[in-house]
């Protein structure tokens, strides 16, 4: 029973995708990726999507179950964060600050370092708007959850900073959703429980849809969907992990974080011949 809305959310996911994805081309929400390939995007509005009719239909099944279905209060928490930095992301990818500063003939500033230089320079940036709102969903969100102050405030730290993690990993198609595969896997058999994965599994269940259409370059995530994944990534280990093991993971995301800041993420996998095939597979040649 716990596992009804991971599967209506692929069953959505199934039937909205291709819809969705037409229905962004045609209104002319593409953007070129890193092989040059016009893409529609935010395909990652679908992991919302397909959660909210998920929800619709799982709400009514919970109140007359046995079982519980829904996660209770860790669901509401993780409902309305994803939700909510899915949004800020749209404000990226539809109306954000690439086609407001490339209107203007300014680069897109980018990280953090590049929209701290834009907000210092006088100018708009939609990455600090993201930023300022994801940490103000954070700590209302985890105060739902955390009891205590000192771990109420490393638990926003940790959703926050993977959030932003995500959405610097997805410069290749497929990769983000590989990275978050994979950190669920080892959070689930690490902890030996598949808890989160019920608790969220509304948000993850259009998550094999969306890996379709990325890898196969017909619909690109964006800050969107990026943001999503981070989140539900985010929250996960805040359900699964005690105070120690969230300040190593958070430890680990600034590093790979600062990382990402200063060096480019793709280049080190590239060097890599065993990062390199994870990162190509399923992926189309360039």
């Amino acid at each position: 029973m716990r596992a009804i809305p991971l599967v209506l959310a692929f069953a959505f996911a199934l039937v909205i995708a291709p819809v969705l994805l037409r229905g962004l081309r045609e209104a002319g929400f593409v953007r070129s990726n890193y092989a040059a390939r016009d893409i529609p995007v935010p395909s990652g509005i679908l992991i919302p999507l397909a959660a909210f009719l998920a929800l619709g239909l799982s709400a009514p099944l919970d109140r007359l179950a046995d079982e519980r279905i829904l996660g209770g209060a860790g669901l509401a928490g993780a409902m309305l964060y994803v939700t909510g930095v899915s949004l800020l992301g749209v404000i990226d990818d539809l109306i954000g600050t690439p086609a407001i500063e490339q209107g203007l003939g300014r680069k897109d500033p980018r990280g953090v370092r590049g929209h701290a230089r834009a907000l210092l320079g006088g100018g708009f940036s939609t990455g600090a708007v993201k930023a300022f709102g994801a940490l103000g969903l954070a700590a209302f969100v985890v105060g739902l959850v955390v009891p205590g102050d000192g771990e109420y405030l490393l638990a926003i730290a940790l959703v926050v900073v993977t959030t932003n993690l995500f959405n610097l990993l997805d410069l290749r198609p497929g990769r983000a959703l590989k990275v978050f595969t994979l950190l669920a896997a080892g959070l689930s058999i690490g902890a030996m429980t598949l808890e989160p994965l019920w608790t969220m599994g509304a948000f993850i269940g259009s998550l094999p849809v969306l890996a379709y259409y990325d890898l196969g370059e017909s619909g690109m995530m964006g800050d969107t969907g990026s943001n999503a994944l981070g989140a539900v990534a985010g929250m996960w280990m805040v359900f699964t992990l005690d105070t120690m093991g969230q300040a190593v993971a958070l430890a680990v995301v600034i590093l790979i974080t600062l990382y990402g800041e200063f060096r480019s993420i793709s280049e080190l996998i590239d060097r890599n011949p065993v990062l390199r095939l994870i990162d190509s597979l399923g992926r189309r040649p360039k």
